[in-house]
């Protein structure tokens, strides 16, 4: 009578679903066979299955699976894994780009796909995401929503992580690439302040209000200037800031600071612990630097909040909703121009290798004159008389602003 054959399963849970192996012996020799619930099985079509090769078995028809099927999947990890591992092959870029990277990671595909196995992100679940991000703007159920720019490039930051995935045999193809994944395009807008938003962004900057003014009226500094910015980059005495760390060779570079921006800033280097040569000029409580997405979300968006609040009960126009941190370079470049500053000067102080932003700007303001035009000018007038893209004489561009510091508005970005 033919030996009887038997077999068993054993169930184990795994990272990628339950695994079910099968085990027999089979011509004489042990053999096993897995099968995962990740590529539908069950433990009843487990059942199924081994019944039908213990039968092939009996017959001497059946084979090793390896001779019938084809091999495992590979490894199947999770988004907010494999996410990690790119994002850990970075080194070699700059640290703005793997800061802006980790921005679009951290804040908005992570918390949407990091439990997703990269199997599960299909087309589907990545237009999902894009709705889910239109809703979250239509809702007002986040403080900064995004812009159909915005959220096309976290897109294109998906896309490059699953570039990866397809080159590591993930993917056959890329499921976030191509413009069907995209939003329309928001029409083209330079976001800026209006000189009567600057003063009131200024009165509720609080405890900030320094910062705040020098990221406008110093220039347009880059964010990442100021957080650099030392006192020993400041030569207050002559009206002069040192700009020695830009992502720009154009943008090292010497600004000249309006008489009242100086005495602002001599006020706050007065009241800071933090006074040393090498010091930054805006550190943290503990003389750390900045960071400077800390300084977007936790100084600028909040000031704005405060200030919309007062422009909205005065019946003034609200500042706009896509306004970032480098809007305020843009500001500073369109009072220049409302004000009748020289281009190029303008272009100096910026710290542009080429006009054509500044010159955009100018072109965008154009001639037009509006009231409010004037409660700020008199924070921009020095630069007004200055030598085009030279450090101007800082006796004739102080006489000249002496005739405006009696205004109303002077005397309260003094007090």
């Amino acid at each position: 009578m033919p030996r009887r054959v038997n077999g068993e399963i054993i169930e184990r849970p795994g990272k990628l679903g339950i695994g079910y192996q099968l085990r027999f012996t089979a011509y004489g020799k042990r053999e096993s066979v897995t099968l995962n619930s990740r590529n539908g099985w069950t433990r009843e079509k487990a059942e199924v299955e081994l019944a039908n090769i213990l039968a092939d078995v009996r017959r001497g028809t059946w084979k090793p699976w390896m001779e019938n099927v084809a091999p495992e999947p590979p490894d199947d990890p999770t988004f907010h894994e494999f996410a990690s591992q790119w994002v850990a092959g970075l080194a070699h870029l700059g640290e703005r780009t793997i800061e802006d990277y980790k921005w679009a990671l951290t804040n908005h595909l992570l918390p949407f796909f990091s439990d997703h196995r990269l199997s599960q992100i299909t087309v589907a679940e990545v237009d999902r995401y894009r709705a889910a991000k239109v809703r979250e703007r239509e809702l007002s159920q986040v403080k900064r929503t995004l812009s159909n720019n915005s959220i096309n490039k976290t897109i294109k930051r998906l896309a490059q992580v699953l570039d990866v995935a397809v080159e590591h045999e993930h993917f056959t193809s890329n499921p976030a690439s191509g413009r069907r994944r995209r939003l329309k395009a928001d029409p083209s807008r330079r976001a800026r302040l209006e000189a009567e938003q600057v003063g009131v962004l200024l009165e509720v900057a609080g405890e900030h209000r320094a910062l705040l003014a020098t990221a406008i009226m110093a220039g347009g500094l880059r964010v990442s200037e100021l957080t650099g910015l030392r006192w020993r980059d400041l030569s207050l005495a002559d009206d002069r800031l040192t700009v020695a760390c830009s992502k720009t060779d154009a943008g090292r570079r010497e600004v000249h600071l309006a008489p009242d921006l100086r005495d602002v800033l001599v006020e706050h280097k007065a009241a800071s612990p933090f006074q040393s040569p090498d010091d930054f000029v805006f550190p943290t409580r503990r003389g750390t630097r900045r960071d400077r997405n800390t300084v977007r979300t936790r100084i600028l968006y909040p000031a704005i909040v405060r200030a919309n609040a007062r422009l909205e009960a005065a019946g003034r126009a609200r500042i706009a909703p896509d306004v970032t941190f480098h809007s305020l370079r843009r500001t500073y470049a369109s009072l220049m121009a409302e004000n009748g500053a020289d281009a190029a000067y303008t272009m100096a102080q910026i710290g542009h290798k080429t006009a054509s932003m500044t010159l955009g700007v100018y072109t965008d303001v154009g001639n037009r004159q509006h009231p409010a035009n004037e409660r700020l000018g008199s924070l921009l007038r020095g630069a007004e008389v200055a030598h085009s893209g030279t450090n101007p004489a800082g006796a004739d561009a102080r006489d000249n602003f002496d005739t405006y510091s009696s205004t109303t508005e002077t005397q309260h970005l003094r007090a």
